[in-house]
């Protein structure tokens, strides 16, 4: 069963041909109205989403098929009276596909062992590889080819956008900077860096992290950030976090060390003053509503990918 855990599951081939589906989704939506036909997702969520849970279930509805909403603080597998092995049989027999958006990577791979039909990850404290996928499907619509492009991330690094953005963006030729704080809290995870090194020797690009804003910025095509207080950082640490981050905030100084048509991208949700001025969020240079709805088309490609195979293997 082929399932959509992290990119690094996947093949550089296969990505690219899941963008270009994503774009021919986008561009005649009519033609996949009844991709997913008599078809039906579950959606589990335990954490919350704005983008997530509206893209996967708009996207199912336009393809014809049927979404269920199931979150797991009001349910057994979230009570913990239902082990993840007795979930995952259960719901194989009802459902085509799964996406869940989890805080332990391990729960997701313990639902992926047990399955026997696709499952998406759609967050974990890992891994976000869908915002990728989306992320790359606007850049691909902005530049044109991705390979020989940089792009730098800045802030927060220790967190699944800069693990994702890292392995894929290196799978698909790209070369990737990081900026972000000196030590381990705040830069991304060793076994995540060897594995984008590993993809961006092969593609003969680099992956670079430095303490030095500027330095990772400097001539970037595509400038990235995330929020400096995710879903699980106390509110209490909002003050501490804001000095520490405050170098790495992406501001008109920032834009300007990269090239001069870069594009500014965030993932949402974004606070304007903190992680990114409110001039370049809501400037020329951002793409950050493209890349919001873009997260659409590509889970609609991913999902067409994932039942496609799962179809032919039962055949």
């Amino acid at each position: 069963m082929r399932h959509l855990l992290t990119l690094d599951d996947w093949t550089p081939e296969l990505i690219e041909a899941t963008l270009e589906l994503a774009s021919e989704i986008k561009r005649v939506p009519d033609q996949f109205a009844n991709a997913m036909q008599r078809r039906t997702l579950l959606m589990i969520f335990e954490k919350p989403s704005l983008r997530t849970r509206l893209s996967f279930e708009t996207g199912m509805t336009r393809m014809g098929g049927h979404a269920i909403y199931y979150d797991t603080s009001t349910s057994p597998m979230g009570a913990g009276k239902e082990s993840l092995h007795d979930t995952a049989k259960t719901f194989s027999r009802y459902v085509d596909v799964v996406m869940a958006r989890l805080f332990k990577h391990s729960d997701i791979e313990e639902l992926a062992q047990h399955a026997t039909v696709p499952i998406i990850n759609a967050l974990t404290d890992l891994a976000h590889p869908c915002q990728i996928l989306a992320d790359l499907l606007t850049i691909r619509e902005k530049k044109g080819d991705l390979r020989g492009l940089k792009l730098a991330y800045l802030g927060d690094s220790n967190n699944n956008v800069t693990h994702s953005l890292m392995i894929g963006c290196s799978m698909v030729g790209m070369s990737v900077a990081i900026g972000c704080p000196d030590g381990a809290a705040y830069a991304p995870q060793p076994e995540v860096v060897q594995i984008a090194q590993r993809w961006a020797k092969a593609a003969g690009t680099e992956v670079n992290i430095t303490s030095d804003a500027h330095a990772a910025a400097r001539d970037a095509d595509i400038v990235y950030t995330d929020s400096w207080m995710s879903y699980h950082i106390p509110k209490a640490q909002l003050q501490e976090r804001v000095e520490l981050f405050t170098p790495y905030q992406v501001n008109q100084a920032i834009m300007a060390d990269a090239a001069s048509d870069a594009i500014f991208m965030n993932c949402l949700p974004a606070m304007r003053g903190y992680e990114q001025t409110a001039g370049v969020i809501d400037g020329p240079q951002s793409v950050v509503f493209d890349q919001a709805e873009n997260r659409l088309h590509a889970q609609n490609a991913v999902m067409v990918k994932l039942v496609e195979a799962a179809t032919n293997n039962a055949a």
